[in-house]
């Protein structure tokens, strides 16, 4: 009797494995089939991509909507302005979500629970635009690199990630022992909290980094000089120029622009994902831990 439930339940077990792994494939499916349509779609004739004859795979391979985009000497500028502002503003915003998440976390931090009603109140409540745009202009940022920066120092959502982390999955008892032993708050905060922190240090990078790299708004409304957009508000532009139809150039050409419009939509996109595609895989591992651990533990 024992090796007949033994045998029924490897039985449902498998079942249920098979059941899973089909799920999980028609997800995978479901996620990658449009990215590999618009990877194709860039490298095909865009007249074939609007008739329905493209699936999967490239038709009528070309470069020409690559082409078009790199023919704009602002893209390469937009790709650096874009590198150092993802840079230097997510070393910003690990450094300060850090410094603020870590006193948070302590038990023997005074008001910590007033703290962090006015941090969360900041979440449901704000200023708005223009009150925002009005203290960014008197601080003299309008028009400089700091605009995109300082005022999304500290993402509260993020903060309030990394302190669930601090408490949940750092033993208090290893700080007492610290403490006692003679350990500094700052030494014990670059020599053991870090060290044991690098999940959710990995989730903050690619948090912040990413919200860099994809930020448009804020460059639309605070800088003016050109030289200085960020790599979305340069596509942005081409975008926008490529739909501008010339009504002087007959049937024939607004088509052919319109058609060349489509097929740079689809490049603009792959140009634009190319560099967070390229660092997940590196912080993939930290990044899956960092996010169970702070948010279910949570």
């Amino acid at each position: 009797m024992s090796q007949s439930q033994s045998q029924l339940k490897m039985s449902d077990g498998r079942i249920f494995d098979t059941g899973v792994n089909i799920i999980a494939a028609m997800i995978l499916v479901i996620v990658l089939y449009p990215l590999i349509f618009v990877l194709s779609a860039s490298f095909s004739n865009p007249e074939q991509v609007m008739n329905g004859e493209m699936w999967l795979w490239p038709v009528g391979f070309t470069l020409e909507a690559y082409k078009e985009v790199f023919n704009y000497g602002s893209v390469w500028v937009g790709y650096k302005n874009t590198i150092i502002y993802s840079v230097v503003g997510t070393f910003i915003n690990i450094v300060l979500t850090t410094l603020a998440a870590y006193p948070l976390s302590r038990k023997d931090l005074p008001g910590r629970n007033i703290f962090m009603f006015l941090i969360t109140f900041t979440m449901f409540f704000h200023g708005g635009l223009i009150p925002t745009y009005l203290i960014v202009r008197d601080l003299e940022l309008v028009n400089t690199m700091w605009a995109l920066i300082i005022p999304n120092a500290i993402a509260t959502y993020n903060l309030i990630v990394m302190r669930s982390y601090f408490q949940t999955s750092i033993p208090w008892e290893l700080q007492e022992a610290s403490l006692i032993d003679g350990c500094s708050n700052t030494r014990l905060l670059v020599r053991i909290i870090l060290p044991l922190s690098k999940p959710i240090l990995a989730v903050m990078v690619l948090f912040y980094a990413v919200s860099h790299w994809n930020a448009y708004f804020n460059a639309l409304i605070y800088l003016r000089d050109a030289e200085l957009y960020p790599l979305q508000l340069i596509l942005r532009e081409i975008l926008i120029v490529s739909q501008t139809i010339d009504t002087s150039g007959g049937d024939l050409g607004m088509s052919e622009k319109l058609l060349l419009g489509e097929s740079i939509k689809y490049a603009l996109i792959i140009i634009a994902s190319i560099p967070v595609l390229i660092m997940y895989p590196f912080v993939q591992r930290h990044f899956v831990k960092g996010v169970m651990i702070g948010s279910i533990k949570g």
